[in-house]
């Protein structure tokens, strides 16, 4: 993917805006894009999380878990500049969520290795996501 196209989304996705040109190319080498419709299940609660964690350019996915009885309960709808899947990757657990697409998607996608080795060599991409991740947990045990 080319950096001067992906580039101004990355710098609009909070995690991202801060880094520095060497991080931002490295991020491009390792992104992939893609479409997916309405009702696409990125993984389910309980999947293993080496499909990677997911930034949404274009978009609407919704982020459930099972609660009691089986009966699905909405965590959060994420929109454009979003990002989902971290947990289990740096948690190195499995997923603790459902995430299908509520609206047409276009999804950046960073795989597990690749998502390790970035935040391995940029401490300010690994700050940030340590904090939203902080943040998050909170939210979840309210």
């Amino acid at each position: 993917m080319e950096l001067t196209s992906i580039l101004p989304i990355l710098q609009k996705i909070p995690v991202f805006a801060d880094l520095n040109e060497q991080e931002h190319n490295e991020i491009v080498k390792n992104i992939v894009m893609n479409y997916f419709p309405v009702g696409h299940v990125f993984f389910n609660e309980g999947d293993n999380g080496d499909a990677g964690m997911y930034i949404i350019k274009r978009g609407m996915v919704k982020i459930s878990r099972k609660g009691p009885f089986n009966v699905e309960k909405e965590i959060a709808i994420l929109s454009d500049n979003d990002f989902f899947g971290e947990m289990a990757l740096v948690l190195n657990e499995p997923r603790n969520a459902t995430a299908t697409a509520i609206g047409e998607c276009e999804v950046f996608q960073i795989s597990k290795a690749d998502f390790e080795k970035l935040m391995q060599t940029s401490p300010v991409l690994a700050n940030k996501i340590s904090t939203e991740f902080i943040a998050r947990e909170k939210k979840n045990k309210l």
